[in-house]
């Protein structure tokens, strides 16, 4: 991932990590859509050793896909012991109702009716040695527990959602979302945190002199300050609101790259167009200077021949 680790981001960094490497530690990050919770949420998975794992969200996709793909993080957390981050945002939300098997995990750890009787009795008989070997009594309940108490361990959530309303009527429905997880706020981004970003950025575009690219590098967030600053303005004046999240930044810098590129190609094309006229130009001035020599001796010769003709 191509990342600008700044001081806020490496903050963020650290606090998921230390979330999710503590046993069944969940993490809530809160904060507008763009301001790096995923793919902050994936470097600390990978600093823990997890692997990150999500759901891939198609018109068709339902409770039953959302209960296969559970089923297989329970059974690689649970069975194989393995550490795990499920990442889960806002957006994949696409039936309500996802959220009542995410609650039973968060508060938890078992959600009711995820398994079949008969795949019970598949994980206990997997399970049963682990249990054996920690000197516990292999009963099916115990093994069960033996099981679940393995998920809580290995399994983590990275819940990605943004404040507002939506957040809020959630929270009120599905407690566990607040109660049994730890929440991380993403702020919006310090002056210093993009001008790293843009110092990152624009560190691959030639420029003139040093001078000129400090110049730009400064505009940006200045740029993107001074449109926030108009948008509480707007806010006062207008009752409307005009969002800028760190992503639209990114744009912005995205933006200058490609017009810069396109403008020092056009300027390019022009300069090869004006140096090849000024050489077609020299050419020419040349041959015509050729022919004027040629000529004087030709009219020196058409003279003698039109004085011998009169004679």
């Amino acid at each position: 991932m191509d990342l600008v680790l700044f001081e806020d981001a490496m903050k963020h960094v650290c606090k998921i990590s230390r979330i999710i490497s503590a046993e069944q530690g969940h993490v809530l990050l809160v904060g507008v859509g763009g301001s790096g919770k995923q793919s902050l949420s994936r470097l600390a998975s990978f600093i823990c050793q997890f692997t990150t794992t999500g759901i891939m969200i198609s018109s068709t996709y339902g409770m039953g896909d959302l209960k296969a793909d559970l089923q297989t993080m329970y059974m690689k957390s649970g069975v194989k012991d393995e550490g795990m981050m499920f990442l889960f945002t806002e957006g994949q939300i696409t039936n309500e109702r996802f959220l009542v098997y995410l609650n039973d995990l968060l508060s938890s750890g078992e959600i009711a009716d995820l398994f079949a009787v008969e795949d019970v009795d598949g994980i206990v008989n997997n399970i049963r040695p682990a249990v054996k070997s920690d000197g516990i009594l292999d009963t099916k309940d115990n093994c069960w527990k033996y099981f679940i108490d393995r998920v809580k361990k290995n399994l983590h959530m990275a819940l990605c959602f943004s404040p507002g309303e939506s957040l809020r009527n959630r929270a009120r429905k599905f407690p566990a979302l607040i109660n049994c997880s730890v929440i991380d706020w993403f702020h919006p981004w310090p002056e210093d945190a993009l001008l790293s970003v843009a110092n990152k950025f624009l560190a691959e575009v030639e420029m003139d002199s040093d001078e000129i690219r400090a110049g730009i590098e400064k505009f940006m967030p200045f740029s993107f300050k001074l449109v926030n600053d108009f948008s509480d303005t707007i806010l006062e004046q207008e009752r409307r609101y005009v969002y800028t999240t760190p992503k639209s930044f990114l744009e912005l810098i995205k933006l200058f790259k490609v017009m810069y590129g396109k403008k020092f190609g056009q300027l390019e094309d022009s300069k090869d167009q004006y140096e090849t006229g000024v050489v077609k130009l020299t050419e020419t001035g040349e041959v015509v200077a050729k022919l004027e020599e040629e000529l004087k001796i030709f009219a020196v010769e058409v003279e003698a021949k039109k004085k011998s003709a009169d004679e």
